[in-house]
């Protein structure tokens, strides 16, 4: 991975197989450089997409299903209008309407217009300027949305802003072509919400668009699923990109071989400050996770009432002790340890502060830091230029805006933690359903596995102990960051898989850490 100088050239070549995210105005070139240089005519570039959805949808939804597909004027109209002849020809039961208004239709919609009207019995509406009655669609029908694709670029209005609440306000199952329709690819600030189709599932073409990692476009995206149509490799490896979906085989390429000589000092010794009087479960989860994730020995600092509860709840930690029986004020001797990780049930004391200002001050290595201590962090921002470089801070968002300031949307934010990783030169790791990993170098690295399971209390501090331990293994911090993230989300899916989503508390993620492990290796 192109993380920094400071990666080894084993992992910078994986951004040579990652999964490259594009920003719609490059889907354009990658389209016309697969058809130059394949080389492949426009039109059968079509036919090729046509063909990956309906193997798809053909897989989700019976023949007995009412098939009724809007098209548009555009290239997602031409995807619409192949698709409706290739599920005519598999003998699903559609109905057509072709939305036509200005009485002008891309080359592609054209040329997929007459090709289907060469079948027979087939049932289609093309739609100008006039009156028009639309279907009455019921909860057994199937609309397959192709209105518009990832070019959009400005709000739906007029009688196709009306088509689009008339499919919102049914009851039928929508699926949508590459994108639903009247949904930007990436910044959706400035567009009109209640023209955007709200898709029950979007079946994408090669790669995600970066407005399906975003909260707030999940009603319109409902669930997605990618589907390759051969782009050539070429372009794909050539156009540049800041963003990147994360898969198991890049992870594979990550983890660290342990050698068969190696002692616990091989694999590192880490330091953990956390814990304060009530949350102390916060410095176990975090500990337990650190030796789980393959830490060699961790030395947890913990106020001192909470030395019986870890002697007889975790015996494999060595502990330090604060001067305080009940949170964090004084600073241990800190260069005996590999990696420092900082926060969990840390407490937000005026104590505590000025120790984490301590700890900034002495130690020059990249450390770990969340919850509380970004808190800290962001009650006195003077102590941001503080944090030695490539340090990894795991903020859930509003800990992100305590810190960089409200946003008022996921996409915004995203931006801002991309330009604050730049600017103070850390890792940030961006927690949520996607969580996010924004590197100095301004990429970021999506995380796409993971459940709602995992929203419980903890489990931001079992991530913070896994990302320490990698950190005190000797992986690059970068590495050690989206590594760490893809292995807790793992972990939480063998969880939920043994147990529910709704029975997963974070314990559990720990408690699979070793299944995660040989799933990924």
């Amino acid at each position: 991975m192109e993380f920094c100088v400071y990666i080894c050239p084993r992992i910078r070549q994986i951004e040579n197989i990652m999964l490259k995210i594009f920003e719609t105005q490059q889907v354009k070139e990658l389209d016309q450089y697969t058809i130059q240089h394949e080389p492949i005519t426009s039109i059968d570039l079509v036919e090729r997409a046509a063909t990956r959805f309906i193997h798809e949808f053909c897989r989700r939804y019976s023949k007995q299903t009412r098939v009724v597909i809007f098209a548009g004027q555009g290239n997602n109209g031409a995807d619409a209008l192949a698709i409706a002849r290739l599920l005519s020809e598999e003998a699903y039961r559609v109905e057509t309407y072709l939305f036509n208004p200005t009485d002008h239709l891309s080359p592609d919609c054209e040329a997929n217009k007459r090709r289907l009207l060469l079948l027979d019995r087939i049932d289609f509406t093309e739609v100008g300027r006039g009156d028009f009655d639309l279907p009455e669609l019921t909860a057994h029908d199937v609309v397959i949305d192709g209105l518009f694709g990832s070019g959009l670029n400005r709000p739906l209005t007029g009688g196709f802003a009306e088509v689009v609440d008339y499919i919102n306000q049914s009851e039928a199952h929508v699926v949508a072509i590459d994108i639903p329709s009247g949904l930007f690819g990436e910044d959706n600030r400035g567009n009109d919400r209640e023209a955007i189709v709200k898709a029950n599932l979007t079946l994408t073409f090669e790669f995600p668009k970066l407005a399906f990692f975003l909260p707030e476009n999940a009603p319109y995206v409902g669930e997605w699923k990618t589907l390759d149509i051969g782009l050539h490799p070429d372009a794909l490896e050539e156009m540049e990109t800041p963003y990147y979906l994360v898969t198991e085989d890049d992870i594979a390429e990550e983890i660290h071989p342990r050698p068969r000589f190696g002692h616990k000092g091989t694999f590192g010794h880490a330091l953990l400050i956390a814990g304060s009087k009530g949350k102390l479960g916060a410095a176990i989860l975090a500990a337990k996770a650190c030796l789980r994730g393959g830490a060699g020995m961790l030395t947890v600092h913990v106020p001192t009432r909470a030395e019986a509860i870890f002697q007889t709840s975790f015996p494999e930690a060595m502990l330090s002790f604060d001067t305080n029986t009940d949170f964090f004020s004084s600073v241990p001797e800190l260069s005996p340890y590999a990696a420092i990780g900082i926060g969990p049930g840390l407490g937000q004391h005026m104590e505590s502060a000025a120790a984490v200002e301590r700890v900034l001050q002495t130690y020059g290595k990249p450390m770990v830091i969340d919850a509380d201590a970004i808190n800290l962090l962001a009650s006195n921002k003077s102590l941001i230029d503080r944090v030695p470089e490539r340090s990894i801070l795991t903020p859930h968002p509003k800990e992100f805006d305590r810190v960089a300031g409200e946003s008022a949307t996921a996409y915004e934010r995203l931006m801002k933690a991309r330009d604050f990783a730049i600017a103070h030169r850390v890792v940030v790791v961006l927690k949520g359903a996607y969580t996010a990993i924004c590197t100095t170098s301004g990429n970021i690295y999506f995380n796409a596995c993971g459940n709602s399971g995992m929203a419980t209390a903890g489990s931001g501090d079992v991530l913070t102990g896994l990302i320490l331990s990698l950190l005190a293994q000797g992986y690059a911090p970068e590495s050690a960051a989206v590594v760490g993230v893809f292995l807790h989300a793992t972990a939480g899916d063998l969880a939920a898989a043994f147990t529910s989503e709704e029975s997963l508390i974070a314990s559990d993620l720990i408690n699979f850490f070793g299944k995660a492990f040989k799933q990924v290796k």
